[in-house]
């Protein structure tokens, strides 16, 4: 795996390149489809591939783990092979996951023990043992297990995670050295930067990430609650430190606009369960601003679901149709506006490299904003 970078907005901090992986190119900035389970849920793999163009899929290491199971991934050959995705896929440490079920969950300096969300079954979650997970599912991008504070959270309580999450990182760093991939491709670890909102930690938790000299570099626990200007700032001052030769990921975002002020602050890569879990709920992203096609307004509105659109279901229905299988509970409209609004982030990535490369983006990117929060 290694990165190239293209070029640089001269106004911003904003970056086009490439990421190559033993599963093909991601091309940056990019935005990757989560699916949870190996699926993008309402999205068959053909679609997210051939009319959508992803070039990277997010799956998680947590809800794998307890279904399937790792058995019956490492019979399959892995997820690549077990869901039937030929290209690169990252897989999230399950630390969000385990760390949010605060009722059944203990964290210690050895791991975290926690109870499936499934059965009620106890588990125990240590680095090593998330190192072995994410070898058996076969991620080409796999993620150091983190602690992921709450926001708002004492400053003591961030340092003190800050410095356990370090404290584990070294010891999936040590687990990885130790083992080999199951399926004959390279696997890459990316460490995660954590601190909160508080400036200093997150300048000491970069300036430990990035002497790691990993392939790539994440920023977690934003988009917790924190108001977005403090994202904002966050993100900026971790890739102000986080090396320039490596892509950044911020994790778990977000929405349009914040995917395009992040990556103006020089983030390459993003993810967020936004485009399809509220496409899933009748909420849909456009140039023009968001869309709740469940409002009367759309039942007799017969022109196409987004006349700017880049997937071809913007063109094939109409909002009156859409809406009207929303209101008649019926599973198509769901996918519909799931297949839109991944086609819409992605297509956003896609113009915001070419206008990167061209050297237009912040003009491009300060006139698209305002339009994008427009609520219709």
């Amino acid at each position: 795996m290694h990165f190239d970078l293209l070029a640089a907005d001269p106004k911003s901090n904003a970056r086009a390149g490439v990421l190559h992986t033993g599963h093909g190119d991601i091309p940056t900035p990019v935005f990757m489809p989560v699916g949870t389970l190996g699926a993008v849920k309402a999205v068959h793999p053909r679609e997210l591939r051939d009319e959508l163009d992803a070039p990277i899929m997010l799956s998680n290491t947590y809800h794998l783990y307890l279904r399937p199971g790792t058995e019956v991934l490492e019979h399959a050959g892995g997820l690549h092979r077990f869901n039937g995705w030929d290209r690169p896929i990252l897989t999230d440490s399950g630390g969000f996951q385990v760390h949010s079920l605060s009722d059944i969950r203990k964290i210690t300096e050895e791991g975290v023990r926690f109870q499936s969300h499934i059965d009620g079954s106890a588990h125990l979650f240590t680095p090593e043992k998330v190192m072995d997970i994410q070898r058996s599912i076969g991620a080409d991008i796999i993620m150091a297990f983190d602690e992921c504070t709450p926001w708002p959270c004492e400053q003591d309580y961030a340092e003190k995670s800050m410095h356990m999450t370090h404290r584990w990182l070294d010891r999936c760093i040590a687990r990885l050295n130790e083992t080999d991939s199951k399926y004959g491709h390279e696997q890459n670890l990316f460490p995660i930067v954590q601190g909160s909102t508080f400036p200093e930690l997150r300048k000491q938790s970069s300036e430990v990430i990035a002497s790691k000299g990993a392939a790539g570099n994440a920023i977690g626990g934003l988009s917790v609650g924190e108001p977005e200007e403090e994202m904002y700032a966050m993100a900026e001052l971790c890739c102000g430190i986080l090396p320039a030769d490596r892509p950044r990921y911020l994790m778990g975002v977000g929405t349009p606009w914040n995917l395009l002020e992040n990556m103006a602050r020089g983030v390459d890569m993003f993810d967020c369960v936004m485009p399809t879990r509220n496409g899933r709920n009748g909420m849909l992203f456009t140039r023009s601003g968001i869309v709740n096609i469940k409002n009367r307004q759309w039942a007799d509105d017969h022109g196409p679901l987004d006349p700017e659109g880049s997937s071809w279901v913007d063109r094939a229905y109409s909002r009156a149709f859409v809406r009207h299988l929303f209101q008649s509970g019926e599973m198509l409209g769901q996918q519909i506006a799931s297949l839109h609004n991944l086609g819409f982030y992605i297509g956003l990535m896609r113009e915001a490299r070419e206008r990167i490369i061209d050297g237009t983006f912040s003009g491009w990117k300060d006139a698209l904003l305002p339009k994008l929060k427009v609520r219709n």
